[in-house]
């Protein structure tokens, strides 16, 4: 259920598995790389991280280099970007990861016409899940309807030996598993209330000055403004501004670009967007929480019924983690299907999928907490928890400036690597033992040279 990247890749996964593999998409897949009106995120800045590329790889060898290929940026971290946090700047160092800041369509687009090449995989297109066929044992099917137009089809049961819910966020099967007896999953939930606009601008050659390709302020908890401009495939910049509720960043174009001026903490954006042309309005975009379904859990729950991608796990999309976790889900699930010393059953793949899911939800929900107004049921934590926050404050201090902290904490915020690595001994050495290196006091213009 759903044709988005989540969809694609555990279609192409079941494909080995299975004679028929049918994806139920709600939209008429596009021909090209414009926008779904189902996917409402479209819109706004995507990444994908190292670890997303990595895993992406793996399941369809060759689609990174067709990825680069088409165009689409390859930004180098922390080399490429000017990037301030808390009001610090980051020192240009020498890039120890990469990120691809194309659109999503056109990454969706690769993945799709590669998926779509096996016969065994079918699309259902304008077709809707409206609920679960079986009981609380086992699910057997779908039930879907046509959409044609404004009228609704008559609801039909697609049966299946396997369901898999890759409907994003807006996921109805909670509300269906109760239907048919089964429990819903225990929902935790961290909510900033974050909301940002995002607007494409075309700057002069296609970057933004010299050697750097992108602008990016990160929100904290003493700096709550957000925004920045990445590029995009077709030279342009994709320009992004958020705030929290009560003050959204809005729509109308020179609201815009007085909300860019005032609410971020220095100039530079602002200035760049004043020479630029604006190409399109600004598109708003207020679903941010991190929802986490825990599926893997003890309950009344059937066989035959698995969720994953944003389905499973949905994290605030300012951390540019959902192609990345999806892409790494299709993995996992791949190899616990692929696992011959145990049986794939239902909770064991569910298991796995969520532990897929659960550094990038750590990442996420952990930022979140420490945002002013957060809410939700999932905030609470305990002792260890606040030890391991006292580090990882130390790290958050250092990381902007510090070669070894830095690089080891960008492979996990790129999820290549795993959180452990921060207790590697020559970055302890350094959070514990050093003080945090000066930062530059400008917005440095140029990357830093090696050894110079």
């Amino acid at each position: 259920m759903g044709g988005s990247l989540a969809g694609l890749l555990a279609a192409h996964v079941l494909a080995g598995h299975a004679d028929r593999v049918t994806i139920v998409e709600r939209d008429r897949l596009p021909d090209g790389t414009g926008p779904r009106p189902g996917v409402p995120q479209a819109r706004h800045p995507h990444v994908l991280l190292e670890g997303g590329q990595v895993a992406l790889e793996s399941l369809l060898p060759g689609v990174v280099a067709e990825l680069r290929a088409a165009g689409a940026p390859r930004v180098g971290m922390p080399s490429d970007l000017v990037q301030q946090q808390e009001g610090r700047w980051f020192r240009r160092l020498p890039a120890t990861t990469h990120i691809y800041t194309g659109s999503r369509a056109q990454l969706e687009e690769l993945v799709r016409r590669r998926v779509l090449a096996n016969p065994s995989i079918g699309v259902a297109e304008r077709t809707e899940a409206v609920g679960l066929h079986g009981d609380a044992r086992r699910v057997r099917g779908v039930l879907v309807r046509e959409r044609s137009g404004d009228a609704r089809g008559t609801r039909q049961v697609l049966e299946a030996d396997l369901v898999v819910d890759a409907s994003g966020a807006g996921t109805k099967a909670p509300q269906w598993l109760t239907a048919v007896g089964a429990e819903a999953p225990h929902e935790e939930t961290i909510e900033t209330g974050l909301a940002y606009s995002s607007r494409v601008y075309r700057g002069r050659d296609g970057v933004l000055d010299g050697d750097t390709r992108g602008y990016y302020v990160y929100p904290g908890p003493t700096q709550v403004y957000a925004g920045g401009a990445l590029p995009l495939e077709d030279g342009t910049h994709l320009v992004v501004v958020s705030g929290l509720r009560g003050d959204e960043p809005p729509t109308e174009g020179d609201e815009f670009v007085t909300y860019v001026r005032k609410r971020l903490p220095h100039p530079l954006l602002h200035r760049w967007m004043e020479e630029a042309e604006p190409l399109t309005a600004a598109f708003a975009f207020r679903r941010t929480a991190n929802v986490r379904r825990r599926y893997d859990l003890p309950g009344r729950r059937p066989a035959g019924f698995l969720a994953t991608g944003d389905a499973l796990c949905t994290f605030n999309p300012i951390y540019g983690q959902g192609m990345a976790v999806a892409a790494m889900s299709a993995v996992v699930l791949r190899d616990a299907l692929a696992d011959p010393r145990r049986p794939a059953t239902t909770r064991r793949v569910q298991k796995a999928l969520l532990a897929a899911s659960r550094q990038a939800w750590d990442i996420s929900a952990g930022s979140d907490r420490s945002m002013p107004g957060a809410v939700g049921n999932a905030l609470a934590t305990g002792p260890a928890d606040r030890v391991a926050n006292r580090y990882l404050r130390r790290v958050m201090e250092r990381y902007p400036t510090d070669p070894v902290v830095g690089a080891a904490f960008r492979s996990v915020l790129g999820l290549r690597a795993p959180v452990t690595s921060l207790f590697a001994p020559s970055v302890v050495r350094a959070v514990l033992l050093g003080r945090p290196a000066p930062a530059p006091a400008e917005p440095p213009t140029a990357p830093e040279v090696p050894g110079g």
